[in-house]
């Protein structure tokens, strides 16, 4: 069933993509997000499924829409039963300042598959199929970089290991460094940088760090699609969270892999680039069109498709939940 809604899930993150791309370099994170949220929201409407939110903006966010536990779609009495994960966009502070990276992001899974992560981060370990099952998020940066070299019969001098650009990476930053394999440091965008690990011809080789853990849970879905693989770890950001965790009987030691994650065999993957990255370009205007690239994918078959899309602005309508339904693109740019 999800088969035949996967080219609806594309227009979702399609419609979050146009619209936050016309905040595109100004400075506004809060107006890029509400932009994306509000058309995500509007495109679920109109979707024939009985979905629940379990990955949203969450609390960390304070959001009005798209929260965890949010029912959207339909839910027409014959409509299929989903669990639904999204971020309308993962790097809102890339689309604000015109940087790289920046995609609109959903997953659909099968009841019950998707695990809620407790804390606002995780550690985070994602490789592509040739590192799938090889590296080992408990043991030193150094023996993963050694059998990583191993397994792809390359120097560790030519393996690029993408990294958030935070203080509390400064310590894995200099042990990447001592190893002597290649860093990406980027601002935001995760998901992008965790995905890109699995894609043929990005550059990149590992993804690792502490990030977001819903960013965790998007980049699990897209991993089993692509036969990758992500290990995390539960990171309490401050005494308070740690302590709420293990109350609720949490392992901090624990470590959670790609189908721990995301569960199942029937899992879409959709993701529609806003700003030009690794894997996917961003939003273009050229006189009348808009472009969008977006890519979609199964577990069940393994098949990656690339969708790029031309939108006429003079008839394009973008469904809005702020606005209770379709309003033209071209009303939306003046």
């Amino acid at each position: 069933m999800l088969r035949e809604i996967t080219l609806d899930l594309v227009r979702v993150t399609e419609a979050a993509a146009l619209v936050s791309s016309m905040y595109l370099g100004r400075g506004d994170k809060e107006a890029v997000d509400r932009a994306a949220v509000d058309a995500m929201r509007g495109m679920l409407d109109y979707i024939s499924m009985k979905a629940t939110v379990v990955i949203g903006e969450g609390e960390k966010d304070e959001a009005p829409m798209l929260y965890i536990g949010e029912k959207v779609g339909t839910w027409e009495p014959a409509s299929p039963e989903y669990d639904i994960a999204v971020d309308p966009v993962d790097g809102t502070r890339l689309v604000a300042f015109g940087l790289p990276n920046a995609i609109s992001v959903l997953a659909a899974a099968e009841k019950g598959a998707i695990m809620y992560l407790p804390t606002f981060y995780s550690w985070k370990l994602a490789v592509g199929p040739e590192l799938a099952g090889k590296l080992d998020i408990n043991v030193s940066i150094a023996e993963n970089l050694k059998k990583a070299s191993e397994v792809l019969g390359v120097k560790i001098s030519e393996i690029t290991v993408v990294v958030l650009n935070r203080d509390r990476h400064r310590t894995i930053i200099e042990e990447i460094r001592e190893a002597g394999a290649r860093i990406k440091l980027i601002s935001d965008g995760d998901v992008a940088a965790a995905i890109a690990t699995a894609i043929p011809g990005s550059g990149v080789d590992i993804y690792m760090g502490i990030g977001g853990s819903p960013e965790a849970i998007l980049s699990a879905a897209a991993l089993r699609c692509l036969g990758g693989e992500i290990q995390t770890k539960l990171w309490p950001y401050n005494e308070e969270e740690k302590e709420e965790v293990i109350s609720a009987g949490y392992d901090l030691g624990k470590v959670y892999k790609t189908e721990d994650l995301v569960g199942g065999e029937d899992i879409v993957f959709v993701a529609t680039g806003i700003t030009t990255g690794d894997f996917l370009g961003g939003v273009k205007y050229f006189k009348n069109k808009v472009i969008t690239e977006s890519i979609a994918m199964r577990v069940k078959s393994r098949t990656v498709r690339k969708i790029v899309a031309y939108h006429d602005v003079e008839h394009k309508n973008v469904p809005l939940r702020s606005r209770g339904g379709d309003v033209r693109f071209i009303e939306l740019q003046r």
